[in-house]
């Protein structure tokens, strides 16, 4: 859902994303035979969703496939699919509807989709495909132990106790439109001490051993069940749908258009417990995430009566 640089490093981001793109644009010219590359942002959920889509496409068309995965965060992938360095890449909805296209957060999912699909069809000529099956919203999180011992459900459960503790944030929560100052101002949450700022993957683990009382990871991560850490229930419904979804450009579409029915066969197919596992399969267990991403694929081709 993420990955998303905040505003105090958007020179640098747009430096890199300028400097990726020319580097991208140096393989990616040739004929119409051209390979169709598919990305992805720079943590594990979108390698495997990357690696999916790309097993996906080779196994049900005849299209040439190139990977280029965990490029970056999300300006990097929407300005590379813009670019021409990529074709497609997984987003999530909300992301694209606050970060990208920078509108206020709604709760609507058809609404939110609505307006993304009709916005990038629009004035980027990119077409979203149907939701894969399951969203990946931010998750609010604390240990176990201090949700039992306070009798903590819900975001505004915590808000009493929020003086007396250190929040974890990754650094784009704190700079989006749909992070840490709408939480704030929303449910009247207010820190004792400065939040500490750390990359997403080391947030968990920091939560995990006390370092930080607070954080605000991703529902789908793996890490969430493996350290027995609980998920508030946003009950003041702050934060928009994430749902994932394949976003394409127009250009791939026209240039095979055996495309747009292999990503529309993936819609729904993938469900919140399915990636949780997965991320966790990489995450915890170490696997490698093209072999998890690989099994996926194989299991739905062979359970697939359209796909012998």
């Amino acid at each position: 859902m993420r990955a998303l640089p905040g505003s105090g490093r958007k020179g640098l981001g747009s430096l890199v994303a300028v400097v990726l793109l020319a580097a991208l644009a140096l393989h990616g010219c040739g004929g119409e035979r051209r390979p169709l590359v598919v990305g992805s942002k720079n943590f594990t959920e979108q390698s495997l969703l990357g690696e999916i889509l790309a097993g996906w496409i080779e196994h049900t068309t005849t299209i040439p496939m190139q990977r280029r995965l965990h490029l970056g965060g999300t300006f990097i992938c929407h300005q590379a699919l813009l670019g021409g360095g990529i074709d497609l890449y997984v987003e999530y909805t909300g992301t694209a509807f606050t970060a990208i296209l920078q509108h206020p957060p709604i709760t609507d999912p058809d609404s939110v989709r609505r307006v993304v699909a009709s916005e990038y069809g629009r004035r980027w000529a990119a077409e979203w495909s149907a939701p894969l099956g399951f969203e990946n919203t931010f998750a609010i999180l604390v240990r176990r132990s201090t949700a039992d011992s306070l009798g903590l459900r819900t975001i505004s459960d915590a808000v009493p106790h929020a003086e007396r503790w250190t929040a974890g944030f990754g650094y784009e929560f704190t700079e989006r439109e749909d992070g840490l100052a709408g939480l704030e101002l929303l449910y009247g949450l207010r820190f004792g001490r400065d939040p500490r700022l750390m990359d997403l993957g080391l947030l968990y683990r920091a939560l995990a051993n006390g370092l930080v009382d607070l954080v605000a990871g991703n529902s789908t991560d793996g890490q969430i069940a493996a350290l027995d850490l609980v998920m508030l229930e946003d009950d003041r419904r702050y934060f928009p749908p994430y749902e994932a979804a394949p976003v394409v450009s127009a250009a791939a579409l026209d240039r095979y258009p055996e495309l747009r029915g292999a990503l529309r066969q993936l819609a729904g197919r993938l469900g919140t417990e399915e990636m949780r596992a997965m991320n966790r399969a990489v995450d915890v267990e170490g696997r490698d995430f093209r072999q998890v991403a690989r099994e996926w694929v194989e299991r739905e081709l062979r359970d697939d009566p359209v796909h012998p």
